[in-house]
């Protein structure tokens, strides 16, 4: 069995690599490898050997047929990532992660090339704000929250209805997909376009919707790599982390070997077909303890600060429902704490630290001029 791994040069994609590569499989790696990411004059050093590479691009069909082609599965997790990135850099976004998902659905349709699998990377974006309940009203689900009242230090989310407070819930994949970034909505688009064609032309597709994936290679250069990897950052620098509003607002961060459990089960489970799954842990952390956590964690003399900030648009809380993947057997194994401790280990032995740690801190202040939040 053939796996085509697109993305497979980064993050969550090498550890799905070696991961299926354990398990016996031939795996081929199909990778832009984005200086962003990768640096500039990046290999695919996190591509073991007896995987195949071919560096290209998901918007050129000829290069991505030539990679899909002979393939038994895919797991589509190349995409271009980042927030606030996506609200600046919209035809890149949308080209990348829209355009070029549709490109591989038309290959493998138009082309009649039957793979047995196709594994399509979503995110909680597509949630928008999170879920809650209302004491008088029941489950509601907001919109964005109102800048005037974030204005106000007024943090938690009312009623949508009432107005009343409301306590937030995890997020079951019925709830209504409102995202309120370009990344959610080309996220969405990923998962619908990919379970549509699925269902008309017969192709076998589960969309997996992580949450806040973090562990071993993530990128400590990108500024648009996730708040773990940002709090790292600054830490090692010496910097406080900078935790906005209260920092009470709530996620869900899930280790990369769970997540990498997960596209397993989703492809090699027949059960997953034309399913959407939630992939997270369930449990629910604050941004501020997870700021100390990571401070303890790196013996840093700084400690979490308050900066009093916040940005419209952000989510108060996200937390999976993992029930529907919990039943096909998912069960994640590994605790916050521990993920982090193992997380900076590794980067506390890069050979390559304080280069990266530097280009962060250059692309980071090249963001912040292109107006771009991080």
């Amino acid at each position: 069995m053939r796996v085509l791994v697109t993305g497979g040069g980064g993050f969550i994609g090498s550890h799905l690599v070696d991961a299926l590569l354990a398990r016996g499989r031939a795996v081929r790696v199909f990778d832009t490898l984005e200086p962003d990411v990768h640096g500039p004059d990046a290999r695919p050093a996190l591509v073991p050997p007896e995987a195949e590479f071919v560096r290209g691009d998901v918007r050129d069909a000829d290069a991505l047929w030539q990679a899909v082609r002979d393939a038994d599965a895919v797991a589509h997790l190349a995409a271009a990532v980042g927030v606030g990135q996506s609200m600046v850099d919209i035809v890149k976004f949308t080209a990348v992660n829209t355009l070029g998902t549709a490109t591989l659905l038309e290959l493998l349709t138009r082309r009649r090339h039957r793979v047995g699998k196709v594994v399509v990377a979503s995110s909680m974006s597509v949630y928008g704000e999170g879920a809650y309940r209302c004491r008088a009203c029941g489950p509601v689900h907001p919109g964005p929250r109102d800048p005037a009242r974030l204005a106000r230090g007024l943090w938690e989310m009312p009623c949508p209805l009432c107005g009343a407070d409301t306590e937030p819930l995890p997020i079951p994949e019925t709830k209504p997909l409102r995202p309120i970034s370009v990344y959610g909505m080309t996220k969405r688009d990923q998962e619908e376009l990919a379970l549509i064609v699925g269902r008309a032309s017969g192709l076998p597709v589960t969309a997996l919707r992580f949450f806040g994936v973090y562990g071993p290679r993530q990128s400590l250069a990108n500024p648009y790599s996730g708040i773990v990897a940002i709090f790292i950052a600054r830490i090692l620098h010496g910097e406080p982390p900078p935790v906005f509003e209260d920092g009470l607002e709530q996620r869900d961060f899930v280790h990369v070997r769970d997540v990498v459990q997960a596209c397993l089960l989703a492809l090699e489970r027949p059960e997953t077909d034309h399913q959407v799954f939630n992939v997270g842990t369930g449990v629910g952390t604050s941004i501020l303890h997870l700021a100390g956590l990571l401070c303890e964690a790196l013996g840093a003399a700084v400690r979490p600060e308050l900066c009093g900030r916040y940005r419209v648009g952000d989510v108060r809380h996200g937390v999976a429902d993992i029930g529907r993947l919990r039943a096909l057997g998912y069960l994640p194994r590994v605790a916050l704490a521990d993920g982090l401790r193992e997380l900076v280990a590794w980067a506390r032995t890069h050979p390559q630290l304080g280069a990266l740690l530097d280009r962060h801190a250059r692309q980071r202040d090249v963001a912040l001029a292109r107006g771009v939040p991080v």
